[in-house]
């Protein structure tokens, strides 16, 4: 790597780690970007392949390579436990109010099957993926080891949901007043910062976005389909 060539990495990194922390908590809030949610975020995806190749980073470096399809055991097992997961929340009484989610009550079958399998998987995941386990992870890894890689694309990843989780809390009531929202804001951050660290583990250690992709798409569609099939039951036994 030319002396010249430095200093052009660091600067596409932290471009990406800025943009990246701004993006969802500012563009996110907006009403036309909830309606056109997918489109917009497959395009994201796009650009931000493009930007990733004009600086250099090969598809390899950004984990879509030769032989990176499969999410492996690794991913395989974590994905199947997500699942497990969902499933056992959905069935145990005690569990099943972590379900509750007034942005999602009034969704039909219909509704629910879109987001599992269309809004979730291209609007959410694989935009994020890209972005974050993609993208970022490979510009920090180019100017950073790789533990501090991780760290700061986790950290980026956490700041991303500090909008949604503050939409969230406020929707079903459970923001408080303002120092119980800072604290429960600020706890969901952190716990989706670990998440982004486990999701940024399974890359580097399966060698491709495909694992953590995987557990990314059945921890968010395997909540909405765990919620849906409880909600369904609870009609179901109120209409007989």
């Amino acid at each position: 790597m030319s002396p010249a060539e430095r200093p052009r990495e660091r600067a596409f990194a932290v471009t990406a780690a800025a943009v990246l922390a701004v993006y969802n908590n500012a563009v996110g809030r907006h009403e036309w970007h909830n309606r056109w949610y997918v489109p917009l975020n497959a395009c994201a995806t796009g650009a931000v392949l493009a930007a990733a190749g004009a600086s250099g980073l090969t598809r390899a470096d950004v984990g879509f390579g030769p032989g990176s399809w499969w999410p492996g055991r690794t991913g395989t097992r974590w994905a199947g436990a997500a699942a497990v997961g969902w499933l056992l929340v959905a069935t145990v009484p005690a569990t099943r109010p972590v379900l509750r989610d007034k942005r999602s009550a009034g969704l039909d079958g219909r509704g629910v099957a879109y987001q599992a399998a269309v809004r979730i998987p291209i609007g959410t995941v694989l935009w994020e993926e890209v972005a974050f386990r993609g993208v970022l992870q490979a510009s920090l890894r180019r100017v950073l080891p790789t533990p501090a890689a991780i760290a700061v694309t986790s950290g980026v990843f956490g700041l991303w949901h500090l909008r949604p989780t503050w939409q969230a809390l406020r929707t079903n009531g459970l923001a408080g007043d303002r120092g119980q929202a800072v604290a429960r804001v600020g706890a969901v951050t952190v716990v989706m910062a670990g998440g982004g660290g486990l999701l940024s583990w399974l890359r580097e250690r399966s060698g491709g976005l495909a694992a953590p992709i995987a557990l990314h798409l059945v921890t968010n569609s395997g909540a909405a389909i765990a919620a849906w099939a409880v909600r369904s039951r609870q009609a179901g036994r109120a209409g007989t």
